[in-house]
């Protein structure tokens, strides 16, 4: 089980997250609705000094491949979790062979689990997250989805699933029991009012997760 935290902003809470367990750090750049957004640079120097074993992952809304390309290169990431189309991820993987892509699905319904099935063979893994229709938000809402549809997903396709979507500490467990993804990924359900992380809620998020 590989636990991502999401909105990170500067290296002490990178590091702490780190030291309670996190596996991958999002960096919100260029993300629209992006409750902690994060200029590049100062993205670049804070993956500068993180260790190697960590999986550092640019969180955009950019959908051109070469801005992207542009970005990571600018970062230093080693994953980018991106709503961009096939044909444009294919261009990012060209430039860019090393980098893991992650596909943003946004489970509405069962439509998801095809359209989940149609990015096997590009994407490296799959995000499924919640969107809202009435404002076009893809993620980010603090809400949960369908898990059963979730479940769906992760039996149907060959690619890692990552689920996001409105976990917190007291849901994580139930939800990795019910889908058995690859990863999960929170944000909101680890931070404080204010946007910052709430470290013991990271290291409850993240033990929980891991059943230990």
């Amino acid at each position: 089980m590989r636990a991502k935290i999401c909105g990170i902003t500067d290296i002490e809470t990178a590091r702490a997250a780190l030291s309670r367990g996190a596996d991958m750090l999002g960096f919100h750049i260029e993300l629209n609705h992006a409750r902690n957004p994060v200029a590049t640079e100062k993205v670049a120097e804070i993956i500068s000094q993180l260790p190697e074993t960590c999986t550092p992952v640019l969180v955009t809304s950019v959908t051109d491949p070469e801005r992207i390309i542009e970005l990571v290169r600018q970062t230093g990431v080693k994953a980018v979790q991106m709503h961009a189309d096939i044909e444009g991820m294919r261009k990012i993987k060209s430039a860019l062979p090393n980098i893991k892509l992650f596909k943003v699905v946004n489970v509405f319904d069962e439509g998801a689990i095809g359209e989940a099935k149609g990015y096997e063979g590009v994407a490296n893994a799959l995000v499924l997250d919640t969107g809202n229709k009435a404002n076009g938000q893809q993620g980010g809402t603090g809400k949960t989805h369908d898990w059963d549809i979730s479940k769906k997903i992760v039996e149907s396709v060959s690619v890692p699933i990552i689920l996001a979507g409105g976990l917190n500490p007291d849901n994580v467990a139930e939800a990795v029991k019910k889908v058995h993804p690859y990863g999960v990924d929170v944000n909101s359900g680890v931070s404080n009012p204010d946007g910052t992380k709430n470290l013991e809620k990271v290291k409850l998020f993240v033990e929980r997760a891991k059943h230990k």
